[in-house]
């Protein structure tokens, strides 16, 4: 993918084509704009609020501003390579698209529509458990693309195994472990609004398109869905689950298992005990625990336990191609995409997906070689700098 960035920005400028792209924006939040002009209230806040008061997305966004990029000259960057590995398989580019559940709130399309765009774009979607549609559906349109299952694990053990096997069968190469979400957090904006889409069916395809979480119902969902829905809230959630837990989901899938949710070191030092293959920092977009800290701060410690030993993959605050090369230069393998293809899917549905995808490989590709860097392999913490010279620089490598 050398050169990508350029060929966007020539494809963006040249008279042919710059009518069509000025029908999108390019800037995040221009994109968040138009999302909040498209949505109503209570699907719009479903996805751009946070946990309590909002310090937690504000933390998350400091935290990577607060990293500045200390770049190179004279570095010959005119071929580069995007591509990073992960589990045996090569992608072109280090971003993949985080597992974001009830998309049908923000378009007709949902996650068909963004895990379309993912595929015809050639990065990686994570599914969520909680999607509007079922994970076989799609796997269907994504056909051949590569394409993970994320996990929230609930009380019914049956249901959950029976998830396990459905997502292998329908292939997915990978299992995300959501973590931080034994419980919905205080979310102010929802409450405000009274807007949780669970409640009226919607986010529960999974649910309702699987034959153990059926079994355990008196009557089919199509002949009682408010029983269903009603059975699908006793389980969702399982804040009981401790590490040994882990060993239940290596005995129902062979796939690998990444945990999703890890800020703290200790974490970072229990999950490579217990064998993970991968781990995500992330502090869910902020949506969780309000006046946590920003996921950025935690990288640079996750890694240094973690010694490259297994991936670790940054999710939470991502907005342009400077923060993607921030985080891998900070140790991350690859780095999840949330709110920002959200966005692209209200205003344009999979087109509006595929064109923030477009944009923000195109930022990566520039940003990398105007850093001084051809690959994402070059990046390591000698790129950056701190303003604050904090605790995101121990261990400097």
């Amino acid at each position: 993918m050398s050169g990508y960035g350029d060929l966007v920005q020539f494809q963006v400028y040249s008279p042919e084509t710059a009518k069509e792209n000025q029908k999108y924006p390019v800037a995040f939040e221009e994109w968040e704009k138009l999302a909040r002009e498209t949505l109503e209230d209570g699907p719009y806040w479903y996805v751009a609020g946070g946990a309590g008061s909002g310090s937690t997305m504000d933390a998350n966004r400091e935290a990577i501003d607060r990293i500045k990029i200390q770049q190179r000259m004279f570095c010959d960057v005119e071929e580069r390579d995007l591509s990073v590995s992960l589990f045996g398989q090569t992608y072109h580019s280090p971003i993949l698209l985080a597992p974001i559940g009830v998309q049908s709130i923000i378009h007709e399309e949902g996650e068909l529509g963004s895990a379309k765009a993912a595929a015809e774009m050639g990065i990686p979607y994570i599914a969520s458990t909680a999607s509007s549609f079922a994970m076989e559906e799609i796997a269907n349109v994504m056909g051949d693309a590569p394409r993970w299952y994320q996990l929230y694990w609930g009380k019914d053990q049956d249901v959950t195994a029976s998830m396990l096997r459905r997502a292998e069968e329908s292939g997915y190469s990978a299992l995300v472990v959501t973590l931080d979400t034994p419980m919905l957090g205080w979310r102010e904006q929802d409450l405000r609004n009274a807007y949780l889409p669970f409640i009226n069916g919607i986010g529960i395809a999974n649910y309702l398109s699987d034959p153990a979480f059926c079994s355990k119902l008196e009557k089919s969902p199509r002949e009682d869905i408010r029983a269903a829905i009603q059975y699908f809230f006793s389980i969702y959630s399982n804040a009981s689950l401790t590490w040994k837990d882990l060993a239940f989901l290596r005995e129902h899938t062979k796939l690998p298992i990444l945990l999703k949710g890890i800020v703290h070191r200790e974490d970072a030092e229990l999950a490579l005990q217990h064998g993970v293959d991968g781990i995500i920092v992330s502090n869910h977009g902020g949506r969780q625990v309000d006046g946590a800290i920003g996921a950025l701060e935690a990288l640079p410690e996750v890694c240094d336990v973690v010694q490259g030993k297994i991936p670790v993959l940054f999710d939470s605050g991502i907005r342009r191609g400077a923060d993607v090369i921030k985080a891998l230069s900070l140790g991350a393998t690859s780095v999840l995409l949330g709110r920002p293809y959200v966005y692209g899917l209200a205003a344009g549905g999979e087109e509006g997906v595929k064109r923030v995808i477009r944009n923000m490989i195109a930022d990566i590709d520039l940003t990398l070689a105007l850093s001084g860097r051809k690959t994402i392999k070059d990046l390591d913490r000698s790129l950056l700098a701190s303003s604050s010279h904090d605790s995101l620089f121990v261990g400097n490598k």
